[in-house]
């Protein structure tokens, strides 16, 4: 038990410490969103499973508070309207689940965020495409090797592991320095 924890705890620090490497599409991705809100447009965030809540809890720092008090800023969930999703997906297909939204309430120079650890999700592939029709700037928040995704998006910030906890984990932790970044 000992051992595994031990092991544990030296993945997460080892792609942790890889995140120095992404200082500059880290801070690409800050200016393109701070560029969006200055102009009043929105951030749009999805992702599925663990990364459908990653993007849910990222719109929801947003709009509320991360650790203080502060203008909210108009960010949105992809995820999280079980209507929308149940019925785009049920008349369209799950590949548009995403899309969908976007092309419903995106408009130019929003800012759409694709979280994925595997980067070829076939249903933010779709909703990339959609989004780069509306002139959206995009950026994924992305693992391994990035995947497909990572050459569709303006901006790909990869973390490079092979566990998608441990991608997970760095993702988080890049969306509360974004948190951070907007508190500040």
């Amino acid at each position: 038990m000992k051992q595994n924890l031990r092991s544990a705890i030296d993945e997460h620090v080892n792609v942790i410490a890889q995140l120095e490497l992404l200082l500059k599409p880290i801070e690409d991705a800050i200016a393109l969103i701070n560029t969006a809100f200055k102009q009043q447009k929105k951030l749009l965030a999805c992702g599925n499973g663990g990364s459908a809540s990653d993007a849910q809890h990222f719109a929801s720092e947003l709009t509320g508070r991360f650790e203080m008090d502060r203008k909210g800023y108009p960010a949105f969930s992809l995820t999280t309207d079980t209507s929308a999703l149940t019925a785009i997906g049920n008349d369209y297909g799950f590949t548009r689940v995403f899309a969908r939204q976007v092309e419903s309430i995106g408009q130019e120079d929003d800012v759409l965020l694709v979280i994925s650890t595997s980067g070829n999700s076939e249903n933010l592939l779709e909703t990339v495409v959609q989004a780069k029709k509306q002139k959206i700037k995009t950026i994924g928040l992305l693992g391994r090797d990035g995947g497909e995704l990572g050459k569709l998006v303006d901006i790909a910030i990869i973390v490079n592991g092979d566990r998608t906890s441990r991608i997970q984990e760095a993702h988080i932790f890049i969306l509360h320095f974004f948190c951070q970044y907007f508190e500040n």
